[in-house]
Formats: C-alpha cells, sequence, structure tokens
C-alpha cells in the first residue's frame, strides 16, 4: 500500500509532509475526533491568516523583484531563513550523515531549481498568473505520487488534473492587456513558474521517505541550507554583474518571503495540524490563490480577461477534485 501524500497547499519551501510515520511523531486531528472536539475560532483564523501569509507570497515576490535581481532576492530570502528554521531543530533529533547527499540532492531539486525557476518565472509574467500556475502543485503531486509511490489515481482525480492544466493553459493565453511591465506576461515566465510547480511537486513527493525517518522540520532545515550552499555561487555573480539598488522594498520583501512565508508558514502550519482537522485546514488553504489573485489586482493592477477568470475556476475545481478525492479516501482507510 502506498505511503500518504504530502500534504502541502503553497509552492513554497518547504514542503510539509504528513507521511504514516510522520504521523506518530506529529499528532493530527482527524473527522472522527471532530466531534470529540471544538474547532475553536483562534484556530480558524491561524488557518485563515496562514492563508493569506501563503497567498501574498508571489505578489511580493514579485514585488521586491523591482527593484532586486531575481537570483539575489532568492539567496536573501534563504539566508534570513535558515538560521531561524535551525532554531526549530534545537533538541530534536540528528540528521545522520548517511543521509546527507539525499537531503542535499532534495535542498538542490527544491531550492536551485524549483525555487529559483519560480523567481525567474514569476519576473517573466503577472502576480495573477504565477499564483494560479502555482495553485495547481498539489494536482502535480498526486500525478508523482502515483508514478513513485504508487497510489492509486481515481477517474475523478484523473479529471481534476485535467481541468487543472486546461486552466493553467488558458490562464497563461487569456492573461488580458499588461497595464505596466509589472504586470506583463511571457509564455516563457508562464512556462518556468510551470516548471517550478512540476518541480517543487516531485521534491514534495520524494520527502516523503526522508520526512518519516528523520522528521518534517530536520529535513526541511537542512535541504534548505544545502539548497542556499549550491545556489550561492550564483547569487554572488549577480550581485557582482548585475546592476541593482538595494531598496527598502526589495528587503522587506526578502524579510516576508524569509520569515513570514518559509518560517512563520512552517511554524503555523504544524501548529494546525494538531489543532484543526487536517479536512479543514487544508481546505482553507484554497483561499490562497483568490487571495494572491486579488493582491496582485490591487498591487500592480492586473487585468484579468474572461479567459484568466475561466482558467482559474478551472485550475480551483481541478485541485479541489485531485485533492479532495484523495483525502476522502485516507479518511475512510
Amino acid at each position: 500500500m502506498g505511503r500518504e501524500l504530502p500534504c502541502c497547499w503553497r509552492s513554497d519551501w518547504p514542503a510539509i509532509t504528513l507521511g504514516s510515520s510522520c504521523h506518530r511523531r506529529l499528532p493530527l486531528m482527524n473527522d472522527a475526533s471532530v466531534s470529540a472536539s471544538v474547532v475553536s475560532a483562534r484556530s480558524l483564523g491561524a488557518a485563515l491568516l496562514l492563508a493569506v501569509m501563503w497567498g501574498l507570497s508571489i505578489p511580493i515576490t514579485k514585488l521586491g523583484l523591482l527593484t532586486l535581481p531575481p537570483l539575489v532576492l532568492t539567496g536573501l530570502r534563504f539566508l534570513i531563513a535558515i538560521p531561524l528554521m535551525f532554531l526549530l531543530v534545537v533538541g530534536k533529533q540528528r540528521l545522520p550523515l548517511k543521509a546527507l547527499p539525499r537531503v542535499a540532492a532534495l535542498g538542490i531539486l527544491g531550492i536551485g531549481i524549483g525555487q529559483v525557476a519560480q523567481t525567474f518565472g514569476v519576473a517573466g509574467t503577472s502576480a495573477s498568473v504565477g499564483t494560479t500556475i502555482s495553485a495547481a502543485i498539489p494536482a502535480f503531486v498526486v500525478i508523482f505520487a502515483a508514478l513513485r509511490l504508487r497510489q492509486p489515481v481515481t477517474i475523478v482525480q484523473a479529471l481534476g488534473i485535467a481541468a487543472a492544466f486546461i486552466g493553467i493553459g488558458f490562464v497563461a493565453w487569456g492573461r488580458g492587456e499588461a497595464s505596466s511591465a509589472a504586470t506583463q506576461t511571457s509564455l516563457s515566465g508562464a512556462a518556468l513558474v510551470l516548471l517550478s510547480a512540476l518541480t517543487i511537486a516531485f521534491y514534495y513527493v520524494w520527502s516523503v521517505e526522508l520526512s518519516e525517518r528523520h522528521g518534517t522540520v530536520v529535513v526541511a532545515a537542512w535541504s534548505t541550507l544545502f539548497g542556499f550552499l549550491a545556489l550561492s555561487p550564483w547569487t554572488i555573480w549577480e550581485l557582482i554583474e548585475v546592476p541593482f539598488q538595494l531598496t527598502v522594498v526589495g528587503v522587506s520583501s526578502a524579510l516576508y518571503l524569509g520569515v513570514m512565508v518559509t518560517v512563520a508558514g512552517l511554524f503555523l502550519w504544524l501548529h494546525l495540524l494538531r489543532t484543526l482537522p487536517a479536512r479543514i485546514a487544508a481546505s482553507i488553504q484554497y483561499l490562497q490563490p483568490i487571495i494572491g489573485v486579488a493582491a496582485a489586482a490591487l498591487i500592480f493592477g492586473d487585468r484579468l480577461g474572461p479567459l484568466f477568470i475561466v482558467g482559474v475556476v478551472l485550475v480551483l475545481a481541478g485541485l479541489t477534485l485531485t485533492v479532495a478525492t484523495k483525502r476522502k479516501g485516507q479518511l475512510s482507510a
């Protein structure tokens, strides 16, 4: 029987993996315990806060790219996040030496390819397009889980995946007229965001085994460090070769991405998995792309054409079919 899917609703690092062994380290609430516990307003408020925090990640990335080049922004983000992440590791089990090569490869995949491709992709797309394409990551997780973890894909899930892919096409083609350079979208930019989504989805699936053995936070911290080290030479090159201005907006964007999205998001998500049924915690995160698109329209004045709106609906519908169906099967197992 295949392992459970990683439960992750953002394209942002790190992955929050819920493997079968991880359940023993991280007690989760499920539907069976709902009747015996009260879902507090504080927990629901925390889930909504997380949806806002993660939903703003791509618009904030776009904002940072107005003054910082892509590799510098990405490097600064993780330079800020890594010390804070290792504070979360204090007191937890150590990562064995024999696990370092696989964790390092995971970090290079997640940051060196996934996050870098996302940042370059966001630089070439409007924030609303980048947000919507990234929202399809859970659908890609189902595909890779079926291939690597041998998890079955139902007909409904297959329809959901197809709907998400068609929606991405509509989003890329129906992006509307750009009112400024910040709202322009190129097909190459959309392709890079799609590459990022596929890469990060594969990272989530690959991380299941390592997180089951060594713990989610430990794997996340060490893989982030290795990914940052692999990225550093290219970041230094960009620092030397590409002229840019270090502005308050750029530094603030990096701080938000490093502290709020990467570190606080991880801590809050782990907290929610202990205080809310996983079904509720995950479902509220469907608000992320809506928040991201709305923020993009407010900050950058993104103009949403009719095909774009149809694409967003298809992506959200496909995501719901793909993930919600799997969750139902897990709860009934």
